[in-house]
């Protein structure tokens, strides 16, 4: 646990904790919230949008990133990013708690920042808006809305049919 978080703690440690509650909690790892990443994964192949990818190598690693357009997608999880309409504060280490999702919407900002320092178009969006079909649509129009202009500004060459392709072969 980071030196900032135990500050916020009591002696530096939870309290009243038993032992072995406190090693199966240490050993649990983070591996993202795979029911909203596939719910939103999902909604943009029925919306017929390509050209994502996962995991990406950027910061703040976005949960959705379409590399020819540069835009990098959040999903935030409203209580581990303090979503004012639906995040919360614990009662148990309230100070704790605070402390940490503090951090994160720091974090947060400061990931949204460099990444659009470098190009990258970046949309957050709110877990419960993934799980509201309007919100969801709107979220799903924006990407739209960004494939469109991009495509307008972006004319690309396209490359001359496949079967002209090949190369002719040398005659010995």
């Amino acid at each position: 646990m980071e030196r900032r978080l135990k500050a916020t703690l009591p002696s530096g440690r939870f309290s009243n904790v038993p032992e072995v509650r406190s090693r199966t909690m240490s050993a649990i790892r983070g591996k993202h919230n795979r029911s909203t990443d596939v719910q939103f994964r999902m909604a943009l192949v029925r919306a017929g949008i390509r050209g994502w990818i996962t995991h990406p190598n950027l910061p703040g690693k976005p949960d959705v990133y379409f590399p020819r357009l540069r835009l990098a997608v959040f999903l935030d999880g409203c209580f581990w990013h303090g979503c004012r309409r639906c995040g919360h504060i614990p009662k148990t280490n309230s100070l704790f708690w605070a402390t940490k999702i503090k951090r994160n919407k720091n974090r947060d900002r400061k990931n949204t920042k460099l990444l659009k320092s470098q190009g990258v178009v970046v949309i957050r969006a709110w877990e419960h808006s993934i799980n509201n079909a309007q919100d969801l649509m709107r979220v799903l129009g924006s990407i739209h809305d960004i494939i469109r202009t991009t495509k307008v500004v972006r004319r690309r060459h396209v490359p001359h049919s496949k079967k002209n392709k090949s190369r002719p072969k040398h005659q010995a």
